[in-house]
């Protein structure tokens, strides 16, 4: 038996109808069926007459209505009380270079978010959640990291990486036709690097070698307009302006997608942090189409495949 099952069984007592029910509740009415069902099964009685025109309450379901209302009530008082002790406690979040713009608006109201200022890579910003520096990153994780580290994650957010081209066309480039930079570089370019080798492996795209930390910057567009052709940009963020002879190249046959997840400890029991999760991951929607989209094999998103 479960909270929502009772959510539902009031519901369906209120309107005596389970089609008004489900679209008060937002889900299918067969599903609501099923639930009912569930917890009728549960508790051993049955709580509704039905057929297809009516429905009512049994004698059972009428005596267990205002209990049920009671319990829920207390269910949602417990919640704020743990809410507001939640809001007391501080919860650390580290980033690599992409954030949601409204994360602070989102966490306030649950938990005092407070951003690590101290950006680094990805595969750093995992570990420091695992080893307990950080409490939550948002960062690019493998289902293999996750597992290994104890962790788990919610994807929040994704780019679709683009070109960086010589000249002035602006059509979208294939895969294939593109070059993606691999820095020698692996402290800092750890996770930049399995995902670039991975790309090249598996569309085609030219794999170029660097040791002068070319992946952003200035040094980026120097290899751009060595190579002279378009060269596949990662999603570290950076404010070196466009020079005025290059042009971005939507990539396309396939797309390469870069997956933001929030990451947490796997044991985590703190409900401030819990409560900061279930803030920043609500209401979150990541259009990834698997027929145009290319992540790599370990991905966890892929295919939606991961269940934390």
């Amino acid at each position: 038996m479960e909270l929502r099952q009772l959510r539902y069984f009031v519901a369906v007592a209120e309107e005596l109808n389970f089609g008004r029910a489900a679209a008060r509740l937002h889900i299918a009415g067969p599903s609501l069926s099923q639930q009912i069902k569930s917890l009728e099964r549960d508790l051993g009685v049955r709580l509704f007459e039905r057929d297809r025109r009516t429905v009512a309450l049994t004698t059972f379901g009428e005596t267990l209505l205002p209990q049920t209302r009671a319990l829920l009530e207390q269910a949602d008082a417990l919640r704020r009380t743990a809410a507001g002790f939640a809001a007391s406690e501080p919860v650390r979040l580290g980033y690599v270079s992409w954030r949601p713009p409204d994360l602070v608006e989102r966490a306030s109201a649950v938990a005092q978010l407070r951003v690590d200022a101290w950006v680094m890579p990805s595969h750093t910003q995992a570990a420091r959640v695992a080893d307990g520096s950080i409490d939550l990153a948002i960062c690019w994780v493998r289902a293999t990291d996750l597992a290994e580290q104890e962790l788990t994650g919610r994807l929040i957010g994704a780019d679709r990486l683009y070109a960086v081209s010589p000249g002035r066309d602006e059509s979208a480039v294939r895969a294939k036709d593109t070059a993606v930079l691999l820095d020698a570089d692996t402290a800092t370019w750890a996770s930049w690097n399995i995902y670039a080798a991975e790309f090249a492996r598996s569309t085609g795209a030219e794999l170029v070698r660097i040791d002068d930390h070319g992946i952003t910057g200035p040094a980026f567009f120097d290899h751009v307009r060595r190579l002279r052709k378009p060269v596949v940009s990662s999603p570290k963020r950076d404010d070196t302006p466009l020079p005025r002879d290059f042009v971005r190249r939507p990539v396309a046959d396939p797309i390469p997608v870069w997956t933001w997840a929030l990451v947490s400890r796997r044991d985590e029991i703190r409900p401030a942090v819990l409560a900061a999760i279930e803030a920043l991951t609500r209401d979150i929607a990541v259009d990834l189409d698997p027929a145009t989209s290319w992540l790599p094999a370990d991905d966890p998103f892929r295919d939606g495949a991961y269940q934390p």
